[in-house]
């Protein structure tokens, strides 16, 4: 074959930038369950992508042994590709369930697909250069073509995942139609542009090949849920009655009798056997005698605000980023709630809390309190929520004499992160912050920092209706700390550096140390 005629040239390169596509689409789902299994933040996405572009050099090295003999080489490359690029999200997500550490498969997935899409484009050249999909005058061009068809894929490939196979298909069905597709591009190739080059015997092998995994990948496909339901069960001890993968997270409710729990990217949010210990701490200490109006940021499971619509006059505004959590909120955890998500005195705002804060949202509205419950800081991008120019933005919305209470995860597991998040709220401009610390049963010994006017106290609103938990001698008493936990003087977490990620990282007690 001299020449590829323009239909067929056509469809070599539209092949490439499926290939393309789907090797990126592997590395992004690969990103993806890495934040959401092990709250992976720069470092672990800064190794994840160094070293599937250090793998695609490897693999250019890799493959010179088999440039004798591109055609078939290419054809089994991806193959290989397309089963360990579509199985690999599933593979990690299974590991991590039942054995509880998946870094290893992380790094051995990273490192093939990387070796598989680095040998793609010298077999491709290989084959130009031996005559066999264009002459010596069109050789030049062609080459300079594959590179763009391959850039260009690799762009297909990153706005299809989080816009296209993460929010319809999720993370395991998403990443195996990628292979599905990667596979059929290869079968095209293979059958219209390479089956005159191959001898029969190696075609047939070839084609035998792909067809068991196209196969298998689509067993994948359907049989998924099942397999990752199987994989959930062991992952968390209750019956799941619900999981979704949602565009930013994966939302899971388990029940067992009276116990209802809520996770998010498998960490325990609230467990309805003492969530109102965790609940009330949060909520009635940021509430003057006068306070009307509420914004609390983050809380979408609606447990917060159904505290505050206890008072007949409030009025609250929610910020919350994940729409499905709000979905959840009004369905399965309605009974928890209260339905409080559905009230006309809450208004529901779905946006990122902090460029809703830096663009004024709401009109620049100011509130009697803010309540910020937010999980805890896992990685770099929930630290923008911990941040000294987060709370100062956060701040600003306080009416004179307004208080700001914040989640400051485990007192006691992980001191360095309760006063970290103080020392921040001083640095955004607290003329007073409170530390206080709980005993919830499910979370242990668990702390708030509270940021307000010199004139604060301890005490709840005179109004404050019969609590579960929480009175004016539990609250004072929340205030005292232990010998073996005072308070430390440490320097504020910020955009530009976000500490509060490393205390959280060195784990139980180690804070410090």
């Amino acid at each position: 074959m001299s020449d590829l005629g323009p239909i067929w040239r056509w469809l070599l390169l539209v092949s490439v930038a499926i290939c393309a596509a789907s090797g990126l689409v592997y590395e992004l789902a690969l990103v993806s369950l890495s934040t959401s299994l092990n709250g992976g933040g720069i470092v672990e996405t800064s190794l994840i992508v160094a070293g599937y572009v250090a793998a695609l050099g490897l693999g250019a090295l890799l493959v010179k042994p088999f440039l004798a003999w591109p055609a078939q080489t290419f054809l089994g490359v991806e193959t290989l590709l397309g089963l360990v690029g579509g199985c690999s999200a599933l593979v990690l997500y299974f590991t991590f369930a039942t054995i509880g550490q998946s870094l290893g498969i992380l790094v051995f997935a990273t490192a093939a697909i990387g070796i598989l899409v680095g040998a793609e484009l010298p077999l491709l050249m290989t084959m130009i250069q031996q005559g066999r999909l264009a002459d010596a005058r069109t050789t030049g061009s062609l080459v300079a073509t594959l590179n763009a068809a391959d850039y260009l894929g690799a762009l297909l490939g990153g706005l299809a995942w989080p816009f296209i196979l993460l929010p319809w298909l999720g993370m395991m069905r998403g990443a195996a139609a990628a292979g599905m597709i990667n596979l059929l591009a290869a079968l095209f190739v293979g059958c219209v542009l390479l089956r005159h080059l191959l001898p029969r015997a190696h075609f047939i092998t070839a084609v035998v090949a792909l067809l068991l995994a196209i196969g298998l990948l689509l067993t994948v496909l359907v049989r998924s849920d099942g397999i990752v339901a199987s994989a959930r069960a062991q992952l968390y001890r209750d019956p799941v009655i619900y999981s979704h993968q949602s565009a930013y997270q994966d939302i899971v409710v388990t029940e067992r009798g009276k116990d209802r729990r809520l996770y998010l990217n498998g960490g325990l949010q609230y467990s309805t056997r003492d969530e109102h210990r965790y609940t009330e701490s949060l909520v009635y200490p940021a509430l003057s005698d006068d306070a009307s109006s509420v914004l609390i940021i983050g809380g979408g499971d609606g447990l917060a605000a159904r505290e505050l619509l206890k008072f007949p006059e409030m009025s609250i505004t929610q910020v919350e980023l994940d729409p499905e959590v709000i979905n959840v909120a009004n369905t399965v955890l309605r009974s928890d709630n209260g339905g409080s998500m559905e009230d006309p005195r809450v208004k529901i705002v779905i946006d990122d809390a902090f460029t809703w804060l830096r663009s004024g949202g709401n009109n620049g509205e100011t509130y009697d309190a803010v309540i910020i419950d937010l999980p805890d800081p896992n990685n770099d991008t929930m630290a923008r929520l911990y941040s000294q120019e987060f709370y100062a933005l956060a701040r600003a919305r306080l009416n004179d004499n307004g208080r700001m209470v914040v989640q400051s995860s485990s007192a006691y597991s992980t001191p360095d992160v309760f006063w970290r998040v103080g020392s921040t709220l001083k640095a955004a401009g607290c003329a007073q912050t409170i530390p206080y610390h709980v005993h919830v049963p499910t979370f242990g010994d668990w702390g708030f920092q509270l940021c307000g006017p010199n004139t604060m106290n301890l005490q709840l609103r005179s109004d404050t209706p019969a609590l579960k938990y929480l009175n004016n001698e539990v609250f004072a008493a929340a205030a005292v700390f232990g010998e073996d936990n005072q308070p430390k003087d440490l320097e504020p977490s910020t955009l530009d550096h976000p500490r509060v990620v490393e205390d959280l990282h060195r784990g139980y007690r180690q804070s410090g140390e």
